[in-house]
């Protein structure tokens, strides 16, 4: 027979349980995020601060995800230097509009090759940080 006093203790053993492992996955991930955190930190070099302002000052995030945050409008950049490289990032942001028909198209922000240089270096430092396979699709 199932009591009151049985509920009460499946109660309050059920919530000390998940209580514990609730303790338990954010001593393991915080862990092993500052594992992962200190290599990301000792690459933070001029270029890549900078381009990270040029990043936030035109609004990147307004139209492309980068990990997995941000607008779903446009392509994942994340991972965007490992796949195109970076002369063709330069090359697909200073030839925007591309005035392809029935396409999205990248608005032309007029980046110096300064800007272009320190944008390409964060996306660079982007794509090496350990996102244990995120996102799963190479393409974003």
């Amino acid at each position: 027979m199932f009591t009151k006093s049985a509920a009460r203790n499946i109660f309050f053993g059920g919530g000390v349980f998940f209580f514990l492992l609730f303790l338990a996955l954010t001593f393991d991930s915080t862990r092993d995020l500052s594992k992962r955190d200190h290599h990301e930190q000792q690459n933070l070099t001029p270029e890549v601060v900078r381009g990270k302002h040029v990043w936030e000052v035109n609004n990147c995030i307004g139209c492309h995800t980068l990990l997995g945050e941000g607008a779903y409008f446009a392509p994942e950049l994340g991972n965007v230097y490992k796949r195109r490289g970076g002369e063709f990032i330069k090359a697909w942001i200073m030839g925007q509009p591309t005035g392809a028909p029935g396409r999205r198209q990248m608005p032309q922000f007029n980046l110096s090759a300064q800007e272009l240089d320190d944008l390409t270096a964060f996306l660079k430092w982007t794509s090496e940080i350990d996102t244990q396979n995120w996102p799963p699709n190479i393409e974003g």
